[in-house]
């Protein structure tokens, strides 16, 4: 998929308002990487499939009745604000926390939020010092192992709750490694825009 097939494939879903907080995001992103290390420099020139799209395939699969959601380890707001741009429309009820501990990349965060007129809480703290948020969804983006993600999310999850983690071609063995401490279900969704990365579902997380 090309960098304007993407674009188009986000056009098509969402209305001409939140591609416009997109475009912004997108704009401002570039601006601010030149200070602030807030993308792999490789993945610059293809904001759109790599982070704008790959950020909202997460939203496809929240619950319609999810009202509290944490992104942790936000860094330059995926997938938690492409998400909570997408939501300000759709699910306005929906409350979104993005978590993330560099305090230039939370000045970022509420930067882009501002100006693209999204509500959503930063919270500049390691995500070990956080109180338990009680959200239905959490979700995360190449922050830690699997085993790690769920010891991050597992305080944080509401009955019910679950989780929405990406993950790259070593998914598998991330999974098998976690279930050492971990039990859970796990629904295995293929990635829209990388045919080695997946999403994963994790419902009923709770220690072995």
């Amino acid at each position: 998929m090309t960098e304007d097939e993407a674009k188009a494939a986000l056009a098509a879903r969402v209305s001409r308002e939140t591609l416009e907080r997109l475009e912004l995001y997108a704009q401002l992103l570039t601006k601010w990487q030149a200070a602030i290390n807030l993308v792999a420099p490789s993945t610059l020139s293809q904001i759109w499939l790599r982070h704008m799209l790959d950020s909202a395939q997460v939203f496809d699969h929240a619950p319609d009745s999810a009202m509290r959601w944490i992104d942790l380890g936000s860094g330059g707001g995926f997938p938690g604000l492409v998400c909570a741009a997408l939501a300000a429309e759709t699910r306005p009820g929906l409350r979104i926390t993005l978590v993330e501990s560099d305090l230039r990349k939370g000045a970022f965060l509420r930067e882009a939020a501002r100006q693209m007129g999204v509500d959503v809480a930063v919270l500049t703290r390691r995500i070990e010092d956080l109180q338990p948020s009680h959200s239905e969804i959490v979700s995360a983006r190449a922050l830690a192992p699997l085993g790690a993600l769920c010891g991050y999310a597992h305080p944080h999850l509401a009955p019910g709750g679950i989780c929405l983690f990406q993950k790259g071609a070593r998914h598998a063995e991330e999974l098998e490694l976690a279930r050492q401490d971990w039990q859970m279900d796990v629904t295995t969704i293929p990635s829209v825009t990388d045919p080695d990365a997946v999403l994963l579902k994790l419902e009923n997380l709770r220690h072995a």
